[in-house]
């Protein structure tokens, strides 16, 4: 079986008062998705760096993003299999 999809993930940074917060927004070809969220705080004596605080935000709501998108084949396959699924790393 052949195929090809295209999803498309949208990150959206904002920052105020120290605190980066980024939403990956993760949209497939049949219009559904799923956002991970990241947050980020600058300790109040590091010099303010805004690039740090965006990189780890974003990180974090990939990790998110990841987390959510296992947890969703894992409920896939037992759904279909009936059966605990256990995805290896």
């Amino acid at each position: 079986m052949e195929h090809t999809n295209t999803w498309t993930i949208n990150i959206v940074i904002d920052e105020h008062d120290g605190q980066t917060r980024a939403e990956a927004l993760l949209r497939k070809d049949d219009g559904t998705g799923h956002t991970g969220i990241g947050v980020a705080r600058r300790n109040p004596r590091d010099t303010d760096v805004p690039a740090i605080g965006d990189e780890l935000a974003v990180a974090r709501a990939l990790a998110d993003l990841s987390h959510q998108l296992l947890e969703s084949t894992a409920t896939d396959i037992e759904a279909i299999t009936h059966q605990p699924a256990h995805l290896a790393r």
